[in-house]
Parts: structure tokens; C-alpha cells; sequence
């Protein structure tokens, strides 16, 4: 697979070059994002989490829609930067390479579950909201990511399909149902203090065996 260079881009970003206190104010916002929904995460709410002011909120970002955005971008190039590495190994087939993307997929949703829940609830949240020229720019970004991110799924369906591995399914279809089942998660997963050491690693695995079955058809 040939990786492109805005798909480069995107996965090179260093969020760890970035100054602690707004990584702090990202995770702070994701949490307050997840746990109020955005009308009720005011600047207020997220600042207060981390013992911040409202005005060193606004140094970063101008506005709680730029720090959703925000939110939402790092989400993604999470995604990205995990899963590039498998849909580019080329001693994988396209078989072992969707189980190991589902099984990265599962896990990002509970390993990063504030972040993962607000690229859920989040372009569908602001299309019907009044935005700038900037944030609307900000909405097309993360659009393009999420198309990206789907589209690796739906390039290693395809392989599988030519390859004789997959059922002669539509690779787009099949690639939606997975990442909307798998995005599922976000919605019905919390930790928990009394949660099995393995919990994680069984949905995961469980998640991503359904997955490949469900391509595999009769095969």
C-alpha cells in the first residue's frame, strides 16, 4: 500500500512536542466532552478539571468548537499512527492484517475511550452547528481523516476479496460495518475498578474474530 502524503502528514504530528499543559487541556476537554456532552462541557467545566483558568483555555484555543476539533484531531492520529504500520507489513496477508487492525481498533476505543467517544459524537454534532471559516476548515480535516481511516480498512477488504481470502462483498459496506460495530464500544464500555485484568484484551480478540469470520462468509 502506498502511503499518501497528506496520510504521511497526519502521521508524523508529534503531540508529545507539545507544551504539557495543553496535552493536559486535550485530555481534560476529551474527558468533559465524553462524560457532559459538548453543550454542557462549558470552558468552566474542562478548565476545572485541571485547575486551570478559563484564560489559559483561550491561549490555545479560541473557542470550545476549536477545542472539540481539536480533540477530535488528535483522536485520529492515533488511529492513523496505529494502524499504518499493519496495512504496510507486507509479511502480512489480508486476513492477518484485518484481524490485527479490528484487534488495534477494539483496543483504541478502551484505551483511549475520552478521545475515541468524541470521534463518535463528533462530525454528526456539528454539521448542524453554526461554525467560522476556520472551523469549518477544522471539519473538513477531521472528515478527510475519518474517510482515510476507513478507506484502509476498505483497501485491505478489497485485497482479501481478489486474494480469495474474503467473500465477494462490497469493500466499502464491509468496512463501514466493521468500524460502526467496533465503534460501538464507546457506548457501552467503562472501566471499572473490579474489571478482569483481561477484559480488554478478550473483547478485543473476541470483536476481531467475529470480524474476519463475518468477511470470510463460507470460506
Amino acid at each position: 500500500m502506498t502511503i499518501s502524503p497528506e496520510l504521511s502528514n497526519w502521521v508524523n504530528l508529534d503531540y508529545d512536542s507539545l507544551p504539557t499543559n495543553q496535552l493536559r487541556l486535550l485530555d481534560a476537554a476529551a474527558k468533559a466532552f465524553t462524560i457532559y456532552g459538548f453543550a454542557a462541557a462549558s470552558i468552566d467545566v474542562i478548565a476545572d478539571q485541571i485547575g486551570a483558568t478559563k484564560g489559559s483555555v483561550y491561549y490555545y484555543y479560541r473557542s470550545k468548537t476549536d477545542l472539540f476539533f481539536a480533540v477530535h484531531k488528535r483522536a485520529m492520529v492515533m488511529n492513523l499512527k496505529t494502524q499504518v504500520p499493519v496495512v504496510t507489513d507486507t509479511s502480512l496477508n489480508a486476513q492477518d492484517k484485518l484481524y490485527r487492525m479490528a484487534y488495534l481498533h477494539a483496543s483504541l476505543m478502551m484505551e483511549s475511550l475520552y478521545y475515541q467517544r468524541v470521534t463518535v459524537q463528533g462530525v454528526e454534532l456539528h454539521q448542524s452547528v453554526s461554525t467560522t471559516p476556520m472551523q469549518r476548515e477544522a471539519l473538513a480535516e477531521v472528515v478527510a481523516m475519518r474517510d482515510v481511516y476507513e478507506d484502509l480498512f476498505r483497501q485491505v477488504i478489497s485485497q482479501g476479496t481478489a486474494d480469495g481470502l474474503f467473500a465477494d462483498i462490497d469493500p466499502s459496506l464491509a468496512a463501514k460495518g466493521i468500524l460502526g460495530s467496533l465503534n460501538w464500544i464507546t457506548v457501552w464500555y467503562r472501566p471499572r475498578e473490579t474489571e478482569a485484568p483481561d477484559f480488554r484484551e478478550r473483547v478485543a480478540s473476541q470483536l476481531s474474530s467475529q470480524v474476519v469470520f463475518g468477511v470470510k462468509g463460507g470460506r
